[in-house]
């Protein structure tokens, strides 16, 4: 990023997105390899899973067994596969956060850029970010308890047939995902920033994160509404074409087709990560919080183990004496 920290403020939606797609032309070796190892196997895995659960849910649901033992190897089968998936899932989300992060700041500071000095440092960054996540998924488990709670009510609602409540219900489940569900999302990525760039992670991260996204809410909003329908589109898109159309499409135009909406998925990821990187520099420049380059040069070298030099003539004298 060329900018000053005090212009950063002034980026608008488009200037942020063009800034964040700019950002892998300064290195581009080293997003091309943290695209290739880490955002494409995300990306695969987040498209291609339903169509190993696709075939199992098929077969439990239209053509149940009357064996109880293979009935019960099926579901087993399917747990133990959406386990893996989500471990697999939860895994490469961090590790690709983390590599983004580390090289997008490396280069704001001028720091040189590698991608084995990236995955030198993603094991120290991935433990900050591995607790920024439960404090998340502890947030997230209050927020799909209530959901879970309104959906009970509307099935009652539809059952008595009480014409209001069920109006009550459906404006409060789509308050809860359109505004609160987007706002944690957005909470969330801004807090994952903070773990890796400063000396906070964890409810401390959630608490700055909530500080800088004062006045940037709306702004995060839009990225962030924008992020999740690009990706629902895209998961339905392969969903109708890929996993179930197997009666209207061809081998061949469903694996162009599939191959095609996972090329898209990777550049909304990376672009999404390159994004969430360039807001927290405009959600510091908004709040006048000095970004010390040196300070984060150091905080970064920290990571690989690099020597850090004392910050103050005073400690030299001192040793001095």
């Amino acid at each position: 990023m060329d900018l000053e920290a005090e212009e950063l403020q002034f980026l608008s939606i488009p200037d942020i997105l063009k800034e964040s797609i700019s950002i892998p032309k300064q290195s581009p070796k080293t997003f091309y390899l943290i695209t290739l190892a880490l955002i494409f196997p995300l990306s695969f895995a987040i498209l291609a899973h339903s169509l190993f659960t696709h075939p199992i849910l098929t077969q439990l649901e239209d053509h149940p067994s009357p064996d109880p033992d293979q009935t019960r190897h099926e579901w087993t089968l399917l747990l133990v596969f959406q386990f893996c998936y989500l471990i697999f899932l939860f895994a490469f989300s961090l590790l690709s956060t983390a590599a983004v992060v580390f090289t997008v700041a490396s280069l704001y500071t001028g720091k040189p850029v590698s991608f084995s000095s990236t995955m030198a440092a993603i094991p120290k960054v991935f433990k900050r970010l591995f607790v920024t996540f439960l404090w998340v998924s502890l947030l997230m488990l209050v927020y799909n308890s209530v959901f879970l709670v309104l959906l009970i009510i509307l099935i009652i609602a539809v059952d008595t047939q009480s014409t209001l409540l069920v109006f009550l219900c459906l404006v409060l489940i789509f308050v809860l995902f359109l505004f609160v569900h987007v706002y944690i999302t957005a909470l969330w990525h801004l807090a994952s920033v903070v773990s890796v760039l400063e000396p906070v992670y964890g409810f401390a991260a959630m608490r700055k994160s909530y500080e800088l996204l004062k006045g940037k809410t709306r702004v995060a909003a839009v990225l962030v509404f924008g992020y999740l329908s690009i990706c629902g589109l895209i998961a339905v898109a392969f969903g109708s074409v890929v996993v179930h159309g197997g009666d209207k499409y061809g081998v061949f135009t469903r694996i162009v087709v599939g191959g095609f909406l996972v090329g898209v998925l990777v550049i909304v990821n990376l672009v999404g990560l390159l994004v969430q990187s360039v807001f927290y520099y405009v959600c510091k420049s908004y709040h006048h919080q000095g970004i010390d380059k040196t300070a984060l040069h150091e905080q970064l070298g920290g990571y690989l183990g690099e020597y850090v030099p004392l910050k103050s003539s005073i400690q030299m004298e001192n040793l001095d004496v």
